[in-house]
């Protein structure tokens, strides 16, 4: 159909803002952006990023409360597991040899912001 605009859910404009937030958070300390969102059919890198010559993968999670568990809590070990097999799909198609280090920015409703540098 012509002229019929998509139109994004509430929850994944949060999270689109979310990841904004988290992207610049990073950038303030330091870290170079290398991609966002990279999707492959193992799942998706929120951001990939680099500190010095470590290449960093950042899980992005967003809870607007802590009622059913936190955002950093939310990173299970299932979803690990597609992080790692995501990353290791974009290593292989970008060929970087570097150290790699899975990180976690995990925010709540309250705009609090809690980094998690070598979280799994």
């Amino acid at each position: 159909m012509l002229g019929t605009l998509k139109t994004k859910t509430a929850h994944l404009l949060r999270g689109k803002s979310a990841e904004d937030q988290a992207h610049a958070y990073l950038m303030q300390q330091g870290l170079q952006p290398v991609c966002r969102n990279y999707r492959c059919k193992y799942g998706e890198l929120d951001l990939v990023m680099r500190e010095g010559r470590a290449l960093v993968i950042v899980e992005v999670r967003y809870r607007k409360s802590g009622a059913y568990g936190s955002a950093s809590e939310s990173v299970t070990a299932a979803k690990q597991s597609k992080l790692i097999a995501a990353a290791q799909h974009y290593l292989l198609t970008h060929r970087d040899d570097c150290p790699v280090r899975f990180d976690v920015v995990a925010m709540s409703g309250d705009g609090k912001i809690d980094w998690i540098k070598n979280a799994f």
